[in-house]
């Protein structure tokens, strides 16, 4: 397969100046926050980000004694108002192509003109010009939104147009025509940037002469987007953030495949595609069938070596592979475990069976990796896995917002949210680091797909048919709190959840179940009762022993004393609690010798007072107390 690269791939110079920029604040020790993302580039944001690098959506968001940086796409005339009322120190780096758009913006206001933009209203360049004119502005997204203008609400006003930078060329070009016709006092003005225009020229070349186009840019990418919708023309057009997207079947029966970037995709990116691209052609081969070819043909990325190790370093082996060029092994490439040391995993003299990343022939090296080619002998199981139903087992590694990812055999298996455990609200992120049975639902190219709780379901239907087989009331479990509401805790005492009322959970009164535990705790419970026929069974947590009606009646006769306090206070009396969850009445006419009006004279909740146990109801569960009894019996 031949592969064949855009010229013009690659960061922009409007983009190019905002990164190096941003990095040279960093590294001078600057502490630096963006207006939004800097570029539409997750990975070159992500590693902003490591390097301390704040995104802030609004001045308002900024850390106090952090720097700004205005990114390439622009803001609008307000935001530059706000950040120097609230005294902050920031650096435009606005693209020369943008700001030449915002001063138009400012000169239709001046003129009384209607601003009339092409491009993407939610776009933040196109927020930014807006956001340069108070006057009437339009913005539209093609020639048929244009069309169904209704034109200004004054039509003797001027009207100024202006297209977004990355705006699609041959759309403007329609646009631009129209309003010619339709608008004899329209100034147009071609504002698609020189860097856009060549990008989507070539892709249009390169399209015409390739079996498939890949795209490398940011799916939210605008210019990205908009390089697709050109090269999709011709022939088949995908597009990729990193070289990880890259599917196999694509290339299958590709004889010519062409290659573009956007204007916010760095180079390192774009390289890392290409080496991977010239490795798909081996996807489709078992690994046997990789490595007897390997043997056949010279070295290349993708192939599959033996190399003997001849040095050891802190963060990487040189071995020997029978090729002119020295290979190395990265410690990252070695293992996953970024705790592990060279020395612990190889010695000099083993011989590893490595895959190929890069050839560096200008370099005279080779960039090798045990871990990616043992993940391609894991693909094979895995597609057989998936095939047979089998199960498998792995390590959760990480969590997004959708999932889980679990390494199974140097393979990442992605496992939704809905099929990591087996309630929705339980707490799918504590499965991070936990070794876990599985099944691989879905393998199709680099999508595997698998589920954690068709597992448990199993192995849980297992559990409930011995738990109801031999459930009694009484019976005591060892369960694991899965999780919490405002009436109770809910308790896996093993396949089934059991529910521990929130009355059952302490003899104390409590606001919420987790004032006593917490998801993910272990706990003895035992059953109170069993609905045999629903499947439900309720729990409960406290001990009899612990009861403070049964302490006070085994422990604190009648004319007992109490050094307690005060927790409410009623029209004819005071309650003090004299046990945790135990309170009595001290009766208005048991406060003092002294006549007592009204009780807020004489008492406040949060006043310690010694009181007298006088007697107790323990059916009705009413004590009475008395603090006047030992004033006199201090008198006598």
């Amino acid at each position: 397969m031949e592969i064949r690269l855009a010229k013009t791939a690659g960061f922009c110079f409007g983009v190019d100046r905002a990164v190096k920029l941003t990095y040279g604040l960093l590294e001078e020790g600057h502490k630096v926050a963006t207006l939004g993302p800097l570029i539409h580039n997750p990975q070159t944001v992500e590693d902003l980000e490591r390097r301390g690098a704040r995104v802030a959506d609004t001045p308002a968001d900024v850390p106090a004694g952090y720097e700004v940086v205005i990114r390439s796409h622009g803001v609008p005339r307000s935001i530059y108002d706000e950040l120097e009322a609230r005294g902050c120190v920031y650096h435009d780096a606005t693209c020369p192509f943008v700001r030449k758009i915002q001063k138009i913006a400012a000169e239709a206001e001046a003129a009384g003109a209607v601003l009339v933009v092409a491009g993407d209203a939610s776009h933040p360049e196109v927020q930014g010009i807006v956001g340069h004119t108070r006057g009437e502005v339009f913005v539209f997204g093609d020639l048929a939104q244009l069309k169904a203008w209704k034109g200004p609400s004054d039509p003797q006003k001027p009207i100024f147009a202006v297209a977004q930078t990355t705006f699609q060329v041959t759309k403007w070009q329609e646009s631009s025509e129209f309003l010619k016709k339709a608008y004899t006092n329209a100034r147009i003005f071609d504002t698609i940037c020189n860097a856009t225009w060549a990008r989507q020229q070539e892709a249009e070349d390169l399209s015409q002469q390739c079996d498939i186009i890949v795209v490398i840019g940011g799916h939210h990418s605008s210019n990205t987007q908009k390089l697709v919708q050109v090269a999709a023309k011709h022939t088949r057009a995908v597009t990729v953030e990193t070289a990880s997207e890259l599917r196999p079947e694509w290339f299958a029966d590709v004889k010519t495949a062409g290659v573009t970037a956007g204007a916010s995709t760095p180079s390192s990116i774009i390289e890392e595609v290409l080496n991977s691209m010239s490795a798909e052609i081996n996807d489709s081969m078992s690994f046997e069938e990789m490595l007897n070819a390997s043997e056949e043909k010279r070295v290349h990325a993708g192939s599959i070596v033996k190399g003997i190790v001849t040095s050891i370093s802190a963060n990487e082996i040189q071995v020997d592979i029978g090729a002119k060029q020295t290979g190395f092994v990265k410690l990252s490439e070695l293992t996953d475990d970024s705790s592990a040391k060279v020395e612990d995993l190889v010695k000099v003299g083993d011989e590893l069976d490595l895959i190929v990343e890069k050839v560096m022939d200008q370099d005279g090296v080779i960039q090798l990796s045990r871990k990616k080619l043992a993940s391609r002998k894991g693909m094979e199981e895995i597609a057989k896995a998936a095939e047979s139903g089998e199960v498998v087992e792995g390590d959760v590694t990480e969590f997004n917002k959708g999932g889980v990812v679990v390494n199974v055999k140097g393979v990442k298996v992605f496992v939704p949210r809905s099929q990591a455990t087996m309630r929705r609200d339980e707490d799918y992120t504590a499965l991070v680091g936990q070794h876990v049975q599985l099944v691989v639902t879905e393998c199709s190219g680099r999508k595997i797909v698998g589920s954690i709780n068709k597992v448990t379901a199993e192995q849980n239907k297992a559990k409930r048919e011995e738990f109801w087989a031999n459930v009694e009331v009484g019976k005591t479990y060892t369960g694991v709190v899965k999780s919490l509401t405002s009436y109770g805790a809910f308790v896996d005492i093993g396949g089934v959840d059991g529910l521990c009322h929130i009355s059952e959970l302490s003899w104390n009164r409590i606001k919420h179940p987790s004032e006593v535990v917490s998801v993910g705790d272990t706990i003895e419970v035992y059953v109170k009762d069993i609905d045999t026929e629903n499947h439900k069974v309720s729990l409960g947590y406290k001990k009899a022993e612990d009861n403070p009606w049964e302490q006070l009646k085994n422990n604190y006769p009648i004319g007992s004393t109490f050094h307690a306090p005060v927790v409410s206070l009623t029209k004819f009396g005071a309650f003090v609690r004299i046990l945790p969850g135990v309170d009595g009445l001290v009766h208005i006419s048991e406060i003092s010798n002294d006549r007592v009006e009204k009780v807020s004279d004489a008492l406040k909740v949060g006043d310690m007072v010694d009181v007298k146990l006088l007697d107790v109801d323990f059916d009705k569960k009413r004590i009475s107390l008395s603090m006047k009894a030992l004033l006199n019996d201090d008198a006598e």
